[in-house]
């Protein structure tokens, strides 16, 4: 590419134009990693491996590891703490919770809790957070500010799942065995009812729009629907066999159930509670995310090692992504639209890109000695000692040696990108 002591017009902004989803690298961590959570206030992600009892700390921009932490025995769960920037990390085979520092990835402190804590929710409002104890049937409740116990709370038989409801302030546990969800007051820490459900429910997931909470019930095949203000049942949904999780979709209103037993993903109207459709995904579907930036759903398939994409408007699968072995979890990370898969089996994350595409946002003149002319052919020259990368109109990195005419875009030590065009 010939140089030019002209001026060059540089490139700082990639906004949307068309779909595009891959793999974009995968991250080896500990051994049977199960949990993810993502820090936004420092753009990293967080891994508990069950196995090697420690966390991996991944940084959002780079997908680079920062650091492992050693944490409690058996890791499950993990959760954010945005008011006072901690990840809090249930260890279930140790019966504590560990406590880190979001800045400095350091353990401040190890909490006592109940028997085999399985699941955390964060209520933003009181800053507390709550562990589900599996093995107590009980719920603790932790200080967020000071990482103390304030209370702990009699459930049901074997708490699973729990959810937060920041319109009325509540906290819904789902107790697997004694199939109901026994709903805690989030500022007194009282119990307020306890609601029958269908047989084994096992996930939950709070719907805003219409202040509702969605219960999945494993061995009943079907979905209560919970009123948010009355906790009165509004009604049960029919879906596939061993529905095993659930999330929400913001932009349209609709809860997504992912049926372990069926292969299949029921969607349902978050306005009418009624079935829109059923989506055909991979085996043993077993987690769901929801990315509102570019509204799809994301489903891992823990026996066929994949994930599907489905369109959040259209409900269509766009696309089916292999990932390691035996996908377990997710986390989203806004800042880069990146979504990490925790492969189980094969102790890695998956980190899948989705972007739609590149347009030209803001342009700025610059006067350089160092940058190329826009338009070239043969090869691209790249600056010496510089670290760069090139991307095409999807977003896709490629390498330099083996583009064709079109038009790239060259990041340069990730700061600034030019845009080129190669006509032969």
């Amino acid at each position: 590419m010939k140089n030019m002591k002209l001026c060059a017009i540089l490139i700082f902004a990639f906004i949307t134009l068309t779909n595009a989803q891959w793999l974009e690298t995968t991250i080896a961590v500990g051994a049977l990693p199960c949990a993810l959570v993502y820090n936004p206030t420092h753009n990293k992600v967080y891994c508990a491996n069950q196995f090697s009892e420690d966390v991996t700390v991944i940084d959002g921009a780079t997908n680079a590891v920062i650091t492992t932490i050693t944490v409690g025995s058996w890791p499950c769960a993990l959760v954010y703490n945005p008011t006072n920037n901690k990840v809090y990390c249930a260890n279930c085979g140790s019966d504590n919770v560990t406590v880190i520092d979001g800045a400095t990835n350091t353990v401040i402190t190890t909490i006592a809790v109940g028997g085999w804590p399985c699941t955390l929710v964060y209520n933003p409002t009181n800053n507390k957070v709550y562990c589900a104890n599996g093995g107590s049937d009980n719920v603790t409740v932790i200080d967020g500010a000071n990482d103390t116990v304030i209370t702990t709370i009699a459930v049901g038989h074997y708490p699973y799942a729990v959810v937060y409801n920041p319109t009325d302030n509540k906290v819904y546990c789902a107790n697997h065995y004694s199939d109901n969800v026994t709903v805690i007051n989030g500022a007194t820490n009282v119990v307020i009812t306890t609601i029958t459900v269908g047989c084994y429910p096992r996930a939950l997931v709070y719907n805003p729009t219409h202040n509702k909470v969605y219960c999945a019930n494993w061995v009943s095949n079907n979905v209560t629907v919970i009123d948010g203000a009355t906790n009165a049942v509004i009604t049960t949904i029919a879906v596939g066999s061993e529905p095993h999780a659930l999330v929400y979709n913001s932009t349209n209103n609709k809860v997504y159930c992912a049926n372990y037993g069926s292969d299949n993903v029921t969607v349902i109207d978050g306005a009418t509670n009624a079935v829109i459709t059923t989506v055909g995904v991979g085996s043993r579907p077993y987690a769901l995310v929801y990315n509102p930036t570019n509204n799809k759903v994301y489903c891992v398939n823990y026996w066929s090692d994949n994930v599907t994409v489905i369109d959040g408007a259209t409900n269509a699968v766009i696309t089916t992504i292999a990932v390691g072995a035996w996908p377990y979890s997710f986390a989203w990370n806004f800042a880069q639209n990146r979504t990490y898969v925790a492969n189980f089996y094969s102790s890695s994350v998956s980190v899948i890109r989705d972007v739609t595409g590149i347009e030209e946002d803001k342009t700025s003149i610059v006067e350089s000695n160092d940058v190329g002319a826009t338009i070239f052919s043969g090869p691209l020259l790249l600056p010496e000692g510089k670290k760069c990368k090139v991307f095409d109109v999807t977003g896709r990195i490629v390498e330099p040696t083996s583009i064709t005419r079109g038009i790239y875009f060259i990041e340069i030590d990730g700061v600034v990108t030019q845009k080129v065009v190669k006509v032969r």
